[in-house]
């Protein structure tokens, strides 16, 4: 592994970040052990719905598990052959992590399509503005995945987090005011300068901002939670079809928003529109329940279900969206406790 030696930005030499559905090699995540994020007994009820997780990736590619230690991996290892799971589809990096959030503290995977080559983009972690520290573990979890797979890595120096951006592969990104111009991220830098590290650190050539993220979301707004590309010109967007509810103003907000933007051929976004859950309250606490915190990955789409009215109205939606596409609903009821679902737990490895 080695500092990439880039003549400016991996922009520049042709590198970058793929659509979620372009084929993966594998799926990454960082197996939960912190009772702060899954307090008392809840950590151990959420296990069989995060193996179950774990299973459902690696019917269709390898899955790369960061664990804290050799006994979390002896734990692991166990807990997935007891549930009938391909051991030799399941890889390992054993170093100390804080939380399970990947998607924010793991490795950004671009690639090169000419030259077939992937590299890592390493960028900084501060756990959704210092929300929960300690966060130093995860913020070195690209340089430790980078070192296991021998792939060169390049450090943009500021905060940026996987959930906050979605990607249509062919040049656009979209993200939220609400998180990316957060001051607690990079209160440095203005609007312009961070779509200019978007562009040269992701390979994009155009940036859509909605306004905010939905109640419950501890990360000031992750795109992951509302809106997702699901082909070059077609996004899921989540929408509060209740008045009452505390999401229905920022989710119409962001639909108005979308419906005004183009993208770099002139286009209109078709948006298909997904009902939010029934407000998902666990011990009075809103979480940040929605359908679109799916993962794209080799064996399907694996999407988040709730125990909930709506969840078979959801299921309906993104099978008819994605016909090509095999739609897995897992129960994250006690997933959803922590903050986060199947998307915001993993990142995927592009296969070239």
């Amino acid at each position: 592994m080695s500092q990439y030696n880039l003549s400016s930005t991996p922009k520049a030499s042709g590198f970058t970040f793929p659509a979620e559905w372009h084929p993966h090699r594998a799926t990454w995540l960082t197996f939960p052990h912190n009772e702060a994020s899954w307090q008392g007994d809840r950590l151990k009820k959420m296990y069989p719905q995060y193996l179950a997780f774990i299973k459902a990736i690696s019917q269709g590619e390898n899955v790369g598990i960061v664990a804290n230690d050799e006994n979390l991996k002896d734990f692991i290892t166990s807990q997935l052959d007891a549930i009938g799971t391909d051991l030799s589809k399941i890889e390992f990096v054993i170093k100390p992590t804080n939380d399970a959030w990947c998607r924010d503290h793991g490795p950004a995977f671009l690639i090169n399509p000419d030259t077939k080559e992937k590299m890592i983009v390493d960028w900084g972690h501060n756990a959704w503005g210092g929300k929960y520290p300690p966060y130093d573990d995860d913020n070195r979890t690209p340089h430790a995945i980078a070192k296991y797979l021998n792939l060169p890595t390049i450090t943009p120096g500021i905060i940026m987090e996987g959930g906050s951006v979605e990607f249509n592969g062919a040049g656009t990104i979209l993200t939220s005011k609400s998180c990316l111009l957060n001051q607690n991220r990079n209160a440095h830098l203005n609007q312009a300068q961070i779509e200019q590290y978007l562009y040269d650190y992701y390979g994009a050539e155009q940036v859509l901002w909605v306004e905010a993220g939905i109640a419950g979301d501890d990360t000031d707004g992750h795109i992951d939670d509302t809106t997702r590309f699901i082909s070059e010109d077609t996004v899921i967007a989540a929408v509060e079809y209740d008045p009452n509810d505390e999401n229905f103003d920022i989710l119409q907000t962001n639909l108005r928003m979308m419906k005004d933007m183009r993208l770099l051929n002139g286009k209109q976004l078709n948006i298909i529109e997904i009902p939010m859950p029934k407000a998902v309250i666990i011990d009075d606490f809103r979480t940040p329940g929605s359908y679109v915190n799916f993962l794209m990955c080799n064996a399907g789409v694996i999407v988040p279900v709730f125990n909930n009215p709506n969840d078979q109205i959801a299921i309906d939606i993104l099978e008819k969206a994605m016909p090509d596409r095999k739609i897995i609903p897992l129960d994250a009821t006690e997933i959803i406790w922590g903050q986060g679902s199947f998307h915001c737990l993993s990142q995927q490895e592009p296969l070239v």
